[in-house]
């Protein structure tokens, strides 16, 4: 997609790739194939939302839009924005400005048990997300509620636009500052899917406490020019550097 139209962003795709795949084809998220409105299925708000794009395949694969969509990703005629857009069968919510998808999640949490429904709220977070006041806020008003059909899942990549996270506003420990605002917390390896199932089967088990997972991550996972490199954020890669990618994803597969 993003070859063929050069726009978008590979490394913040590539680090949380495992972790849309663990949900949609782990059994853990509640979907139904063909039918991204169906009224008792989660809500799946990928916050950090210059990764959408990454989710936009498994949308095609899960019936959710025409798989010929794809190829006019981030074009100004077709259906596939570069940033999440509810018009995009399977999006929940706008995404993009950051800081705003953890308090539409806990919303949504919220609203479900309301009306007694047994539906979940998941929210993709990147890290240097979590430098926004706005987390935190929804983050103390989820634990306040007991909302523990709400899971946060923190791409720790350590890496933004401008550099290092821990250089630029250090996050520390993030699982224990989720602990700290009365969240259940776990740190996994995000990009081992057995690990992350193993972290997701804590839903519903966490005495009332919504669920944090503290996802440790690399951002272009897969590609080595790419990996922990914050000026790739955005970046298009040239003829030879697309050719390179290609044959190191292939030797991972």
């Amino acid at each position: 997609m993003v070859v063929r139209t050069r726009r978008g962003h590979v490394p913040s795709s590539f680090s949380c790739a495992e972790i849309l795949v663990a949900l949609f084809y782990g059994g853990v998220l509640r979907w139904e194939r063909g039918r991204p409105d169906a009224p008792e299925r989660d809500r799946l708000i990928v916050s950090k939302g210059h990764a959408a794009m990454a989710l936009y395949p498994i949308l095609a694969d899960a019936g959710f839009l025409p798989p010929d969509a794809l190829a006019g990703f981030a074009r100004a005629d077709g259906l596939l924005r570069m940033y999440a857009d509810p018009s995009i069968p399977g999006i929940e919510a706008v995404s993009g400005s950051l800081g705003h998808g953890l308090g539409i999640a806990a919303g949504f949490a919220f609203a479900a048990r309301h009306d007694g429904a047994s539906r979940r709220a998941f929210v993709l977070l990147g890290d240097a997300e979590c430098s926004e006041g706005s987390i935190w806020e929804s983050a103390l008003w989820a634990a306040h509620r007991r909302l523990d059909n709400l899971v946060a899942i923190v791409d720790r990549n350590r890496c933004c636009i401008l550099g290092d996270t821990e250089e630029l506003m250090a996050l520390g420990d993030v699982a224990d500052k989720w602990r700290s605002f009365g969240w259940d917390a776990v740190t996994v390896d995000g990009h081992d899917v057995e690990a992350l199932l193993g972290a997701f089967a804590r839903l519903g088990k966490t005495n009332g406490r919504p669920l944090a997972i503290v996802a440790n991550t690399v951002k272009g996972k897969g590609i080595s020019f790419m990996e922990g490199r914050p000026e790739w954020h955005n970046r298009m890669p040239g003829e030879a550097e697309v050719a390179q990618a290609r044959r190191e994803l292939a030797a991972e597969a």
